[in-house]
């Protein structure tokens, strides 16, 4: 299979000049912390990446630890484990050699949640699946009547105001209210569970679809990294693979179109707030798409975050809380806006992916992560969970 070229500068901004940047790599007997060979913690500077892990276990620890870019600012003569763009090269993986680092998902024993219909888009294609059932029309009068209630930004909408309910008395008169315009202007968020803590695949790493989808699609996101206490210290990329078909036959079939083998991306790296990247720098980011197919197809788009329905922080707040708690801490997709629609093959079918397609996900304060599309059985298995994670720590201490 033929792969498109890769801008590896165009990964991490300024390959690590400025910021504070933690992940994962993985890491082989030879260089690894006491000889043991596993996942590793690691810090990012200035175009090395170092190995955290005579002080960390898991990026949950560091996350969650007191202040934690003071306390790795503290740390002095860390061990290298290479050069960042060599370690990138790496995690490509139709180039990656096992017994060099590569970068793996920088999130680990976090639980991993995911929040959907934040935008006007993607509310729009939501009710359309539901209501439309595939006919143009019906999609069309949707479409227009949503618009002119809604306008095209849902961040001037305030969900679940005396305003909303008036809304939603109206849409309810017309026969269109909707399980996803009750989350997407409600006074309650569609919070779910996105994947299993250690089953997210990183940067460079094949996504997977169910080779059962025939209408299927990659959703670009920020991801929040969140501790125990609900509080936001830093951001990376995410693609919250979806199967459109499977979650339009049913709202009952979330699980299967959201949570299969490969269908959670996050990465390259988290980056940390801090004197040159804070959450005001996530509110007002842009976020990129570019697919590629090896049959010459593209698409791009872009979720513009200022165009949000809810901040981040009341997101945040409708998971984390007296309610509920997350000891590991979470990582929090917000949605995207961005779905593709565009006729790939016949007219009227719209977009699905197809096997080799390379995903971009890009903004400038995050860099890029990349992946490649493949069916769920033709990737590499999710083998490594919370068992292997425990004995491995076990043989390190």
């Amino acid at each position: 299979m033929e792969q498109q070229p890769i801008n590896l500068e165009e990964i991490v901004p300024q390959l690590a000049d400025e910021g504070t940047w933690i992940g994962r790599c993985m890491v082989s007997k030879k260089q690894a912390y006491k000889g043991i060979a596993g996942p590793h913690v690691v810090l990012v500077k200035k175009a090395k990446v170092y190995d955290l892990s005579q002080y960390f276990s898991t990026t949950s620890q560091l996350l969650n630890t007191k202040a934690p870019v003071q306390a790795l600012r503290q740390l002095k003569n860390l061990p290298e484990l290479g050069n960042l763009e060599e370690i990138l090269k790496n995690s490509l993986y139709f180039h990656q050699k096992q017994e060099s680092p590569y970068f793996i998902a920088p999130n680990d024993i976090q639980s991993i949640k995911a929040c959907g219909v934040t935008f006007i888009k993607s509310l729009l294609e939501r009710v359309i699946e539901e209501k439309a059932k595939g006919d143009a029309q019906t999609a069309h009068a949707i479409r227009k009547s949503i618009y002119d209630s809604l306008g095209n930004d849902l961040s001037k909408v305030v969900a679940g105001s005396p305003e909303t309910e008036k809304l939603k008395k109206d849409f309810q008169a017309k026969g269109i209210w909707s399980q996803y315009l009750e989350v997407g202007i409600g006074k309650d968020a569609e919070v779910f569970t996105k994947a299993q803590p250690l089953s997210a695949i990183g940067f460079g790493a094949q996504i997977g679809v169910l080779e059962s989808s025939k209408w299927n699609n990659p959703e670009p996101e920020i991801v929040l990294a969140v501790t125990a206490k609900g509080y936001i210290v830093g951001a990376t990329l995410g693609n919250d693979v979806n199967l459109r078909d499977y979650e339009g036959r049913s709202a009952l079939l979330l699980g299967e179109a959201k949570d299969q083998n490969g269908s959670c991306a996050i990465g390259p790296l988290f980056r940390l707030f801090d004197e040159t990247f804070t959450l005001e720098d996530v509110k007002n980011c842009e976020v990129e798409l570019s697919m590629q197919g090896t049959d010459g197809f593209t698409s791009k788009g872009a979720n513009k975050m200022r165009e949000i329905s809810r901040s981040p922080e009341d997101l945040v707040a409708q998971v984390v809380g007296d309610n509920h708690q997350y000891p590991d801490g979470i990582v929090l997709f917000l949605g995207t806006m961005f779905a593709p629609s565009e006729d790939r093959v016949k007219e009227g079918e719209g977009f699905t992916h197809k096997v080799g397609d390379q995903v971009k996900i890009s903004t400038q304060h995050l860099g890029t992560l990349i992946n490649w599309v493949n069916t769920c059985d033709k990737i590499p298995k999710w083998e490594f969970g919370i068992g292997s994670l425990l004995d491995f720590l076990l043989k390190r201490s």
